[in-house]
């Protein structure tokens, strides 16, 4: 039996309590989540806002706290993007901080207790909410497809529409003459298979890892007090690996597909 709260009814038993958490807030037709919406719009802000903040009280002196920890960040990414991208772009770099900072904060939203957030916004009307935008396959499938545009557009700078298009035809099994003309829709294919599997992998890796994530906070919320301190502590402790770990790699083989998209084959 379940109880009511406010006209909608509460979980009232372990099934109903991981549907409930596994729900998103949705429009009246249940064609967007807008709690992937907002709070991912919302953490953009807020790296944004840091970042801004470290800009304006950068010194040439002894570096405060966040300038400190703005740079390391920064040379952390430029170390990378530096060993994988090997051309010369003015957006490389930026392209692959923002996605580091803003990846790595909705995927510490899972941090949080489960029902801090849910319970909040209750007091206000709201009796569904998912906090971790990375665990909504619509967003991550989002984030991979401005990637798969990127990867597009980086090849058709760096190559001329004309080369992008050749290439498309004549790699990555290259031939002369009556042989080339019959390889043509075999490496159109191959092409083909390349570039989607490049978004689909990125954005199913980072969704399988935070839903699961998420999913096994929400069974630890469901144990005793002494269970959840127990394990919800060690678990904490590992995700932050698991958390640090996904944003690293969604930027790192962004920067790795962008490099390949440059290469002439």
């Amino acid at each position: 039996m379940t109880t009511e709260h406010g006209g909608h009814a509460a979980p009232a038993n372990a099934t109903e309590y991981i549907q409930h958490h596994l729900s998103h807030l949705q429009t009246a037709d249940g064609m967007f989540n807008l709690d992937t919406f907002w709070i991912s719009l919302i953490l953009g802000f807020v790296f944004l806002g840091v970042f801004y903040m470290a800009s304006k009280r950068a010194t040439a002196g002894v570096p405060g706290k966040l300038q400190n920890f703005v740079e390391w960040i920064m040379e952390l990414v430029n170390d990378t993007v530096n060993s994988a991208f090997h051309a010369k772009s003015a957006v490389i770099a930026p392209l692959a901080i923002t996605i580091f900072v803003w990846v790595w904060l909705m995927n510490a939203m899972d941090f949080l207790p489960v029902d801090l957030l849910p319970k909040i916004l209750e007091f206000f009307g709201v009796y569904k909410l998912r906090v971790v935008p990375t665990a909504d396959v619509n967003h991550t499938f989002g984030m991979a497809f401005g990637v798969f545009l990127c990867i597009i557009g980086f090849s058709i700078k760096a190559k001329g529409a004309g080369g992008y298009m050749k290439e498309l035809f004549t790699a990555p099994f290259h031939a002369h003459g009556v042989a080339a003309i019959f390889l043509a829709p075999v490496n159109f294919i191959f092409q083909m298979l390349e570039l989607f599997a490049k978004p689909i992998s990125l954005s199913l890796r980072l969704f399988g890892n935070m839903y699961a994530g998420e999913l096994i906070f929400i069974l630890i919320a469901l144990l005793p007090w002494w269970a959840q301190w127990l394990l919800g502590g060690p678990w904490a402790i590992f995700h932050i690996l698991i958390v640090t770990l996904q944003a690293f790699v969604f930027m790192a083989l962004t920067v790795v597909y962008l490099s390949l998209a440059v290469e002439k084959h």
